[in-house]
């Protein structure tokens, strides 16, 4: 009786990655077609996010001669978290694992990775020991970033890790569940829980190409975890509010008292600035997180599709 073989897909997401898309393609076959993964049925899911150089045309024509190659083509740049969850949403196999077209994270050890999948973990993700072609400044806001999220939620975030990692079917399924527009795929990979393991790895520069993620980006994708994940930042918004209220109702007192005793002298101008400026301040940033909360509740109620698709090739 033949076994029929286990099927894993490889889902890529790829914006302006033509520099970068021969080696990976090359790294990926050459994985597919080691002794390791005989026994698998490989797929490589390529996701298109609205590339505006060749990514999409080198996509196809790789689907053209390679059995092995899907590919989703979006409607435009939706972003990587958007980009991921097409995936996630058409995939089709047993398990997936998730990786970045830029290589930094190396498809040699996603062998490993299914091995810890067949002893029965469910998700399986690689944290980062070390960062090459990283500056200092993106690997401690990084490790800030992950402490402040790991303190302000009761999710047990992993820290140090990105979207590579392997995902059982049962945890497709239940991402698929997940339909917010503010989206952070790493929390979100955290609070579906599940069975998962953790393997180490050196972290590598990019093989071709530069970075898309600017700070801004980041800075975005870090907000959008913090506020889909806690209300810490509205709990110390009010714990600041009532404290300030507090001193505030205290030094009236005093001056009150001091004009009682003293009478009414003229007050210099300098501390009443300070004062009017530092409350100002103050207020404009609890509005400000008000505000993040509220913008994202107005995104999730119009209720939108995530993506709209362009077109799609699937291998047999």
């Amino acid at each position: 009786m033949v076994t029929q073989k286990k099927k894993i897909s490889i889902l890529v997401p790829c914006y302006n990655e033509q520099d970068v898309f021969g080696i990976m393609i090359d790294r990926l076959n050459k994985l597919a077609e080691s002794d390791e993964m005989k026994n698998y049925k490989m797929e490589f899911l390529l996701i298109n996010d609205g590339s505006r150089d060749k990514t999409l045309t080198l996509m196809q024509e790789e689907a053209e001669k390679n059995s092995r190659v899907s590919y989703i083509d979006l409607a435009r740049n939706y972003g990587k978290e958007i980009a991921m969850m097409a995936g996630i949403d058409n995939v089709k196999a047993d398990a997936m694992v998730i990786i970045d077209a830029d290589l930094q994270d190396p498809p040699e050890l996603i062998p490993q990775m299914i091995k810890l999948w067949e002893e029965g973990y469910d998700d399986v993700y690689a944290r980062r020991v070390s960062r090459k072609g990283e500056t200092w400044l993106k690997k401690w806001t990084s490790k800030k970033y992950y402490q402040v999220l790991q303190k302000s939620t009761n999710v047990p975030i992993q820290k140090d890790t990105g979207d590579f990692r392997l995902l059982d079917k049962k945890c497709i399924e239940a991402l698929q569940q997940l339909r917010e527009q503010n989206r952070n795929m790493k929390a979100l990979f955290s609070w579906i829980g599940f069975k998962k393991k953790e393997i180490e790895y050196e972290r590598d520069a990019r093989a071709a190409g530069s970075t898309k993620w600017k700070y801004s980006k980041l800075v975005g994708l870090a907000l959008d975890g913090i506020t889909s994940f806690t209300t810490a930042p509205l709990r110390f918004a009010t714990w600041f509010g009532a404290i300030l209220s507090f001193f505030a109702f205290v030094f009236a007192i005093i001056f009150a008292v001091r004009t009682l005793i003293y009478g009414n002298p003229v007050a210099g101008w300098t501390s009443t600035f300070v004062a009017i400026t530092v409350i100002g301040g103050i207020q404009l940033l609890t509005i400000g997180i008000l505000g993040e909360y509220i913008g994202r509740i107005f995104v999730e109620s119009k209720r939108r599709p995530l993506y709209y698709i362009e077109q799609t090739h699937y291998c047999k």
